[in-house]
């Protein structure tokens, strides 16, 4: 993960804004507010991941013609027929309503990517460790779940072809399959011995059991208050503003573009502008010298 200006921030700040990103990119279909979600966080995750973002991009990309093309073909709503095919009409109108539904899934996505990159678990353990201790450390050993699981399946796969029992790549399907059977076999065995000792060690310390007490390195800052305050009021002004409604079958029928577009962009570009202006901070010191 690259270091960014926004990840700088208080844990509070970045659960707000993603609160509002995620919500919003999963209940707006408007076609503008979908267009513009998807470019923000995929400039972000850019951000964040640098090159290696591009293979996900290329893999949401690849994921949005799939869910447009294959949409019509399952719905079969709208009065503007395409083509027909195999007997069935292919209508503008669910060719419309694929591409809605790709981009939020694509949105949905990429903002979880980022929100796993910046909001850690370090951070979502101060944020409400005190308010639902119990809650948050089962959210942040569910959040933590999948990247653990995929290293340790990798150094398992590596210590087996070590020792001369993993499968080849010219090896026999049966092989394979028998293979990665073990390899799920030897994880299920790490992952349940890990959350027995984990239960045990926290049940040990007590956690949960009175009120929590711990060294909190997050604190708030003036900037901090004010990206609060800022976020809050775009995302309620976002809902006050409206002109969000977008229906496609069995008539297409969106709202005109507003106010709303426009606050709804500043919310997003949040981060980005704010890393934008550390790197304009610092060129300028740079130069100073």
């Amino acid at each position: 993960m690259r270091r960014d200006a926004f990840s700088g921030c208080h844990p509070a700040v970045n659960f707000l804004f993603f609160v509002g990103a995620i919500g919003f990119g999963a209940t707006i279909q408007h076609p503008a507010y979908c267009a513009a979600g998807c470019i923000a966080a995929a400039v972000y995750y850019l951000l964040l991941k640098g090159r290696k973002g591009f293979k996900m991009l290329g893999g949401m990309a690849v994921l949005f013609l799939l869910m447009s093309a294959l949409n019509p073909l399952l719905n079969r709503s709208g009065k503007h027929v395409l083509f027909t095919w195999f007997g069935n009409p292919y209508t503008l109108e669910a060719l419309y309503y694929g591409m809605a539904l790709g981009s939020i899934l694509v949105v949905m996505l990429l903002w979880f990517g980022c929100y796993s990159e910046v909001l850690t678990s370090d951070k979502f353990t101060a944020l409400f460790g005190r308010v639902i201790p119990a809650l948050s450390l089962v959210l942040v050993m569910v959040l933590r779940m999948i990247p653990a699981f995929t290293r340790k399946a990798r150094q398992i796969l590596l210590a087996r072809r070590a020792i001369g029992k993993g499968a080849s790549q010219t090896g026999k399907l049966t092989e394979k399959a028998k293979d990665g059977a073990s390899v799920l076999s030897a994880l299920t065995d790490w992952a349940l011995e890990g959350s027995i000792i984990t239960a045990d060690s926290m049940r040990s310390r007590g956690y949960g059991t009175g009120r929590r007490t711990n060294f909190q390195i997050f604190r708030m800052t003036a900037r901090d208050y004010f990206l609060l305050a800022l976020i809050l009021a775009l995302e309620i002004a976002v809902i006050l503003l409206g002109g969000t409604g977008a229906s496609f079958t069995p008539r297409l029928k969106i709202d005109p573009i507003g106010w709303g577009l426009a606050v709804y962009c500043l919310l997003l570009w949040i981060p980005t502008l704010l890393q934008i202006k550390e790197v304009i901070a610092w060129r300028i010191s740079i130069s100073k010298i």
